[in-house]
């Protein structure tokens, strides 16, 4: 076991940690995932409306988180605001408003596309029964906006939670930045460690993603069923 680096995983309390750095790992996605799907309803119902001005400028904010790298904005708010205002943020709630803005920007888009794909006499045939406005949304078109939402801002939630990853470079301890350590205080006496270091790092991610992604699949089988 030594000459292949395994029993590093089970030396002191290693796996404990690699498993705390997980949990932080979660924590930050759930926390900007949950923020995330809230505040991108709202900015999607915004991007839906006619005003000129609301729309100029959610596209204007959609288009800039596009462009610019999810790493570039942690430093920006990890290293760049804070020096700039000479205010002290902690690595993790750094990562969790850059997720939210990149999220809530996703999920926004997403929320945009849903409402827009409506057809439009799918609001007149509601009406033409005899339904309240308020009644069309719940009864029609909340109901299939859902269905065309749910599995994208599943996948949408995978790749946050991957995208975590990057937080191991403004410093924040959680499962990379475990491994990594793991890695370094072993680099002398077990050289292979890294391969099985990163191997349970990968599969700590897949056991993580891997039910929502199902989920996601399981859920367009049905509603196309």
């Amino acid at each position: 076991m030594q000459e292949w680096g395994i029993s590093v995983l089970f030396q002191g309390r290693n796996l404990i940690r690699l498993l705390t750095g997980l949990w932080v790992t979660i924590r930050i996605s759930l926390i900007s995932v949950a923020v995330s799907i809230v505040l991108g309803i709202l900015l999607g119902m915004l991007m839906t409306w006619k005003n000129p001005i609301t729309k100029g400028l959610s596209r204007i904010y959609l288009e800039f988180i596009r462009i610019m790298p999810q790493l570039v904005l942690l430093f920006i708010v990890y290293f760049g605001v804070t020096k700039a205002f000479r205010i002290s943020i902690s690595g993790e709630l750094a990562a969790i408003i850059v997720f939210v803005m990149w999220g809530m920007a996703e999920m926004g888009d997403l929320v945009r596309g849903a409402l827009q794909s409506i057809p439009k006499h799918q609001y007149e045939s509601g009406r033409a029964i005899g339904l309240t406005q308020s009644q069309i949304y719940r009864y029609i078109i909340i109901p299939q906006t859902i269905r065309r939402l749910l599995p994208l801002a599943i996948n949408l939630i995978t790749r946050m939670i991957k995208t975590t990853s990057l937080i191991v470079l403004i410093g924040v301890v959680e499962v990379v930045k475990v491994g990594q350590q793991i890695i370094e205080a072993n680099r002398l006496t077990v050289p292979t460690a890294a391969i099985w270091i990163y191997g349970v790092i990968f599969f700590l991610y897949f056991i993580v993603c891997y039910p929502i992604s199902m989920l996601s699949i399981k859920l367009e089988k049905i509603w196309k069923g």
